[in-house]
């Protein structure tokens, strides 16, 4: 309100003060004459300075004129002019605007419409490198990988865009499952960007596939460096790498460099069971039971496991069931509430024949988690009781139908895998496999053939109180139906829901027939002897 006030102001000042001049200037005498030729003009003093301002206007206008002309020839000499600059303009404008579009109908979810606007801002803008990655996104989103590659691969020209081509073709190799060219392609772009974490999770993983152990060590510590990993995830993932770079060395024979491996991960990862056992056996042959044993109760007091009760059954091999059971008070004390130690002590009481022992540490078990393992002790303990054959009967059908209990579960998938690996088989994510139950209806892949000689009773195999692979339980088969189990006499319980999977080492629509029919053998031997 206030500079529109003052710009009046301005302007009847501006008025009044050319009023004024133009008066000033006709009372004035005397004139200005101009001869051309035979032609005079006599001019007031006004009419010369309204003649004057005419003058300047035609000379303004006629250099105007001489430079629009110029511009036009460098127009046309293709040299850069005010012409061309407008063009120009006006064709970037139009560029951005289909630029914008081609985003808006990309996170739209319009693939076709954001590949036809990114081909249109491409001929007005000439910038590849804004509108190349849109055309690869929305060829993505329609199928097209040629197109999304031709993309991806025009980015790679410009080293402002180079990662993002590179990034982009390691995900379509990826997709492909071209897991050798997107390694190479991986280490490009961790050389391009070290710090990226995404493109260093993905190194890793291949780099773990491809069994590249020491690469595979040399980027975890790049993580760590970058402080895109807390250093005891960073130990954790390092002893894993070194156990699993010794379990490769040990396989190609050389047992010290794969001792001294062992040893490390361990050091590493005190509770991670398989380097515990490795590195406990690796101090086994060197003669230092003692290292062996500290390693194992230490293990044994973070994560109890069947494999870590073997290795400590190899300290001392050839002792006595009653030598053994005093031998392992220092492994069950370390932890002796949780299940693993209760049903190992009633193994190491079954194989002293100390059957109301063997009860007895088992506890609630049977009735609190009654998994696999945990029945077919209990069978194993009633034959040993001298219980009848329907009692033994009873618990061998609640022990094929009942859940395996912990086992090698992927985090990530909940894949079941017989034994630990550093690399998932189901989804391919490393360190990801954790000892525990899996889930309803997961799949369980341990064999259930070294549990029959126990099950069953047969003379020829003696029962072993502590089996190399710690699995004592036998695979989920089709349970008996309830009139079945009746007429055998078996002992009416309830059945714990397994979601039964399917077996690997012996079919489970196989295992109770295969079993009930050698308890009947056993039988009708005892009937012959009779």
């Amino acid at each position: 309100m206030l500079w529109s006030l003052v710009k009046i102001l301005l302007f009847v000042v501006l008025v009044g003060a050319l009023t004024y001049a133009a008066g000033w200037l006709a009372q004035l005498s005397g004139g200005v004459r101009v001869d051309l030729g035979s032609i005079e003009f006599t001019l007031g003093p006004l009419q010369a300075a309204i003649a004057a301002l005419a003058l300047m206007l035609l000379l303004w206008v006629v250099l105007k004129f001489a430079g629009l002309v110029v511009a036009f020839v460098r127009f046309l000499a293709g040299d850069e002019t005010a012409i061309t600059r407008y063009f120009q303009r006006n064709r970037e404008r139009r560029g951005f605007e289909a630029l914008a579009d081609a985003l808006v109908a990309l996170a739209s979810g319009e693939a076709r419409v954001a590949a036809a606007k990114a081909q249109r801002a491409e001929k007005l803008l000439h910038r590849p490198e804004l509108t190349s990655l849109i055309v690869a996104q929305a060829a993505e989103m329609t199928g097209d990988r040629k197109r999304a590659e031709d993309a991806y691969k025009a980015l790679l020209a410009d080293e402002r865009t180079r990662f993002v081509g590179v990034r982009g073709l390691m995900k379509l190799r990826l997709a492909e499952g071209d897991t050798d060219t997107a390694l190479k392609l991986a280490e490009r772009a961790f050389a391009l960007k070290p710090k990226h974490e995404e493109v260093q999770d993905i190194l890793l993983r291949l780099q773990a596939q491809k069994h590249d152990w020491k690469g595979a060590r040399k980027t975890l510590g790049a993580k760590l460096r970058h402080g895109q990993l807390p250093r005891d995830v960073f130990r954790r993932r390092d002893a894993v790498l070194a156990l699993s770079e010794a379990r490769e060395v040990l396989a190609e024979g050389n047992s010290i460099e794969a001792r001294e491996a062992a040893i490390e991960a361990n050091r590493l990862s005190p509770d991670l069971v398989p380097a515990a056992v490795m590195a406990a056996r690796a101090y086994i042959e060197q003669g230092k039971p003692k290292l062996a044993t500290r390693i194992l109760v230490k293990a044994w007091e973070a994560q109890p496991h069947p494999d870590l009760a073997a290795a400590f059954a190899e300290i001392v091999p050839d002792e006595t069931p009653a030598e053994r059971l005093h031998r392992f008070q220092a492994l069950v004390n370390a932890n002796p509430d949780h299940p693993e130690t209760k049903m190992l002590l009633a193994e190491l009481y079954i194989a002293a024949e100390d059957f109301p022992a063997a009860r007895r540490a088992l506890g609630d078990l049977p009735e609190r988690e009654p998994t696999a393992r945990v029945l077919a002790l209990m069978a194993a303990i009633e034959r040993g009781s001298g219980a009848p054959e329907s009692v033994v009967r009873g618990w061998l059908a609640r022990a094929v139908t009942a859940p395996r209990g912990p086992q090698w579960v992927c985090d990530n998938c909940q894949a079941v895998h017989a034994e630990w690996a550093p690399v998932c088989a189901s989804c391919g994510a490393f360190d990801t496999l954790s000892w525990r139950t899996p889930p309803e209806g997961a799949m369980h892949m341990t064999g259930t053939a070294g549990m029959l000689p126990l099950l069953v009773g047969d003379d020829r195999a003696a029962p072993t109180p502590l089996p190399a692979d710690g699995d004592a339980d036998a695979g989920p088969a089709t349970a008996p139906s309830e009139a079945q189990e009746a007429e055998k006499g078996a002992p009416s319980a309830p059945r714990a829901d397994s979601g039964r999977p399917e077996a690997e080492s012996l079919g489970e629509a196989e295992a109770a027939p295969v079993l009930e029919a050698e308890l009947l053998e056993d039988d009708s031997d005892a009937e012959d002897k009779k």
